[in-house]
């Protein structure tokens, strides 16, 4: 039975950001830049939640892209930024043993989220797939391309090597899977809240007007009154 017909679990799954840097953002038009990094951030929280190991690269930093998007950064200051030349992250060594190291533990699903698809993500992915038996988990809408059209067919040349199509929330509800799992139910709901659009739109409706919880200050993250209580 293929591997990939096993979910995303928090045991099973590392994660790499692949030069998610303003450079290489400014060439996307695959994609709302805006929405872009609300995405990323929001796996990159998702990832912290789960405590999946994430490993963050990029690329001629000081002379071209630029540094890390500073969002990023915050949700995992402990990373060290791998830093290379090749347009491929699979062309250095420490990328590579910074994947190998994850595997060693079972975690040989590699979930991606890089800039540009057609370029860093595609050749990331062929060669990982090339040389190990890892599987790759190609996040669409936390990746980007320099138009629609390069995107689209940079996902197709993938797909049709083997690489799995997904998105940011899919990959975080795919990690959380059973909303009994308590331990990250409420980090994840953050998530949701924040990230999500309608989704946290509605979920903060659910939580105000149908459960009654206080409305949270946007501006402080207190919990005031709730108005519909009144």
């Amino acid at each position: 039975m293929s591997n990939k017909l096993e979910l995303l679990t928090s045991q099973n799954s590392q994660l790499i950001f692949i030069d998610q840097q303003p450079q290489m953002a400014f060439g996307v038009q695959s994609i709302d830049r805006q929405v872009l990094k609300n995405n990323v951030i929001g796996l990159a929280k998702a990832a912290k939640a789960f405590n999946i190991p994430t490993t963050i690269t990029t690329v001629e930093t000081a002379s071209f892209s630029g540094h890390t998007f500073p969002e990023l950064l915050a949700v995992h200051p402990e990373n060290n930024l791998l830093e290379r030349s090749s347009m491929n992250s699979w062309d250095d060594q420490n990328v590579r043993d910074a994947l190998a190291e994850n595997a060693k533990n079972g975690r040989k699903k590699v979930v991606v989220s890089g800039l540009w698809t057609e370029v860093c993500n595609l050749s990331f992915a062929l060669s990982c797939l090339q040389d190990t038996d890892y599987e790759i988990y190609m996040v669409a809408d936390a990746s980007g391309g320099t138009t629609a059209e390069a995107h689209q067919w940079a996902m197709e040349r993938m797909i049709q090597v083997g690489v799995i199509p997904v998105t940011w929330q899919q990959v975080m509800l795919e990690w959380q899977r059973d909303w009994a799992n308590k331990a990250t139910y409420d980090a994840v709901m953050d998530i949701v809240r924040e990230h999500s659009g309608a989704y946290g739109m509605g979920v903060d409706y659910a939580y105000t007007m149908v459960h009654k919880a206080q409305a949270r200050h946007a501006a402080f993250g207190s919990l005031g009154p709730n108005p519909a209580a009144k």
